[in-house]
């Protein structure tokens, strides 16, 4: 069994299940806990894995909506405005994207109109955005 092989199949797991313990890991990648262990270490130091989360249903939330926003800023301005995105407490997550958008943020807030607030305010506010595309989610189908 490659080490590879061995990486994949416990990254696996923990994709589907963040809070699998490593006894749990173990026994679905088919490995000891000590193994389990070193590759977690290993893979947690290499930045691999970068975190833990937890995948949510945006309608089982009380009081809370999330869009996926798709924002490009002006080029020169690019790593100053990643900074600044960065920043904003309501954007859970931020990607660089190969799309039709420079990078693609998941932002949460109580409901639809405050989410529109960050989007104008916040994050059109900044300088060096020049446009934000949002897709508000609706139902978590997997």
């Amino acid at each position: 069994m490659s080490a590879e092989a061995t990486e994949e199949r416990i990254l696996a797991v923990l994709e589907e299940d963040a809070q699998a313990s490593y006894a749990e890991i173990a026994e679905r990648a088919a490995v000891s806990k000590p193994t389990v262990r070193k590759y977690i270490q290993k893979l947690e130091d290499e930045g691999v894995i970068v975190g833990y989360s937890a995948d949510v249903n945006p309608k089982k939330l009380s009081g809370q909506s999330i869009a996926i926003v798709g924002i490009d800023v002006e080029s020169e301005r690019y790593v100053e405005m990643t900074r600044k995105l960065k920043e904003i407490d309501a954007i859970q997550a931020l990607y660089t994207s190969s799309g039709d958008h420079m990078l693609m943020a998941e932002v949460r807030a109580k409901d639809g109109d405050a989410l529109g607030e960050i989007i104008d305010e916040e994050i059109m506010g900044l300088g060096g955005v020049s446009a934000a595309h949002p897709s508000f989610l609706q139902e978590r189908l997997k």
